[in-house]
């Protein structure tokens, strides 16, 4: 059932029960404490259980999963909610990972239904005449960033594979939502407000943003989106084929290619889209298999490269406030984020050591570089087996945090781990038929070669940009017993990797290993949460040599964790979400 990249282990199951020493750190760094934002309390439930991002999605997904749904349905339901009250997030325009277990079948599969590049974009698209990289804003507002949006079809297909509801229901109620309107957050408001610039290029998105005074829409405003809700009866009636082809897929490219900033989209590309189903990238930690998205995502893989480099490691004796902890946390992270940027790209386009990365050998040679007691000094790609040689350079692009995260366990067992996303805050600030265009093409690599060397991550027609994306579900005996996932562009591995470890090592429950303040280490400096009990980790990490930068890291954690015939919930506190259970 389970794809065997696996790590062996040895070691015994650690109790998931809470020690008083985890329970006191989980309180004692809980964000709260100078942030002003309220830590949430764990949910639990018997049957079913959805955690998402945002209220009105989670009470979208939960009315499906009591009126007999299954976990895809309330997946169709709660995306196309999202869509419309967290668009800055995900939705129609975007794209996304989803990892689903079949308890019938007993099936663990991931299905890919990322963007692609359109055919007529070339490897110099982000390039000017000259072969110089365009700055990443230049790239971003406008249609040039805009790749085929994924959404859609993941959502219809997986539906006609697994569903059991009928389509036209689960897409009512966000119609409904779009003509009623809902009312404008707080966290929304502030969104618009640090992106009015950008947001106020093209008239329409200024629109549907801003009051006609200008400004954005205050918190309370019932905000009400009639294109949506149009687009979404097209898609009722018609499915995916009515938004890849006719009016709506029309309109997609007309906009793309009439901007400021214009791009190369057509309709053949929206026509041609097609998802796929992946097998799923697994490693083993501490008895647990730690499953996931494979290229083009670098989530399970990256993810498994820093709980496989700390296997040997006792992480559980160390404690969640030791610096040791941290000091290996934190370079295990950079050596697989070194990897990351030499090697992992689309694999359907970049022959990949997909196996080699996360083969035991090649990460006890890994885990034998953090046996010191001093941050590395430097810290580079290593050489995995593969079948074939390939010399690559590293990757240079930039990934934002923008996303958003849910996950569904059902009353059958099926779960859902689903990370969707437009990239950067409000995508490319485009918008048609109601719903933000993804400007994902900035997630590849705006420079083709260095030093005559090709980028794996580079762009070429029909790819699938590289993503951070880590939609995860953990296994014991061959049963999931968590699921999780987080926005947060390439800090979304360490929020992740972090929550298992948290979980399975320091024995925290999910809405505390949620909680819990951040510290993330990708290329050597040390992102520590602002506000919270991370700071107190500042002075020793800088002693042992790291570098340390103190700021807001605003993860969108949602998991589930399914122990002895219950369900426990946790929702992010960093956000606006809640868990719903019965």
């Amino acid at each position: 059932m389970i794809r065997t990249i696996k790590l062996a282990t040895g070691l015994t199951f650690l109790s998931l029960t809470l020690s008083v020493q985890a329970k006191d750190v989980a309180d004692g760094f809980a964000p709260e404490i100078a942030t002003g934002i309220s830590a949430k309390t764990m949910q639990n439930a018997s049957e079913f259980m959805i955690s998402a991002a945002n209220p009105h999605a989670t009470q979208a997904g939960y009315d499906v999963l009591v009126n007999g749904g299954n976990a895809i349905d309330a997946m169709v339901a709660t995306q196309l909610m999202l869509g419309l009250v967290e668009p800055q997030s995900s939705g129609l325009g975007g794209g996304a990972f989803l990892v689903y277990y079949d308890a019938k079948a007993d099936k663990l599969t991931t299905y890919d239904g990322r963007e692609t590049a359109p055919m007529a974009a070339t490897p110099r698209l982000f390039q000017t005449e000259d072969g110089e990289k365009l700055k990443f804003w230049d790239a971003v507002v406008g249609g040039l960033s805009v790749g085929t949006p994924g959404t859609v079809k993941l959502m219809y297909e997986t539906h006609k594979a697994h569903g059991k509801l009928a389509w036209s229901d689960l897409v009512q109620p966000a119609i409904d939502l779009a003509e009623s309107g809902f009312e404008v957050s707080a966290r929304l408001n502030k969104l618009i407000t640090n992106d009015v610039e950008r947001l106020s290029v093209h008239p329409d998105t200024k629109a549907y943003f801003f009051n006609e005074a200008g400004e954005p829409h205050p918190v309370g405003h019932v905000l009400k989106n009639q294109a949506y809700a149009d687009t979404l009866k097209s898609i009722s009636a018609g499915g995916a084929d009515a938004f890849y082809t006719g009016p709506i897929a029309e309109g997609i490219v007309e906009k793309v290619n009439s901007a400021a900033n214009p791009g190369v989209l057509a309709l053949a590309d929206l026509s041609n889209y097609n998802i796929k189903e992946r097998t799923p990238v697994c490693v083993s930690y501490r008895s647990h298999d730690v499953c996931g998205m494979g290229p083009p995502s670098s989530g399970a893989l990256t993810v498994g490269q820093i709980l496989g480099t700390l296997e040997s490691y006792d992480l559980s004796s160390l404690g969640p406030t030791s610096v040791e902890s941290w000091r290996l946390i934190g370079d295990a992270s950079r050596l697989a984020f070194a990897d990351r940027g030499r090697y992992m790209a689309d694999s359907d386009f970049v022959p990949m050591p997909t196996e080699g990365l996360v083969d035991p050998v090649y990460l006890n040679e890994r885990a034998g570089m953090l046996t010191g007691s001093k941050a590395l000094e430097e810290v580079s790609a290593g050489t995995p087996e593969w079948d074939h040689a390939m010399l690559l350079a590293d990757d240079e692009s930039i990934e934002f945090k923008s996303t958003s995260h849910f996950s569904i366990v059902d009353a059958e067992g099926n779960a859902v781990s689903i990370t969707t996303t437009i990239e950067n805050g409000f995508g490319s600030r485009l918008m048609s038929g109601g719903f933000l265009l993804n400007n994902e093409l900035t997630d590849f690599s705006f420079a083709t070669h260095k030093e005559g060397i090709p980028i794996a991550n580079r762009v070429e027609p029909g790819k699938r940009p590289r993503s951070s994306m880590s939609p995860t579900m953990v296994f014991k005996d061959g049963k999931p017993v968590m699921v999780i996932g987080s926005p947060g562009g390439s800090r979304i591995i360490g929020y992740v990797a972090q929550t298992i470890i948290a979980h399975i090592d320091w024995g925290m429950d999910i809405q505390q290993a949620i909680n819990m303040p951040h510290a993330v280490n990708r290329f050597g400096t040390y992102d520590l949460e602002k506000g919270t009990g991370a700071e107190s980790l500042q002075a020793e990490l800088e002693s042992i040599g790291f570098k340390v930068n103190v700021r807001d890291l605003t993860s969108g954690l949602h998991g589930i964790v399914l122990r002895e015939g219950k369900l426990y919930g946790g929702a992010d506190p960093r956000r606006e979400g809640t868990v719903m259970g019965k």
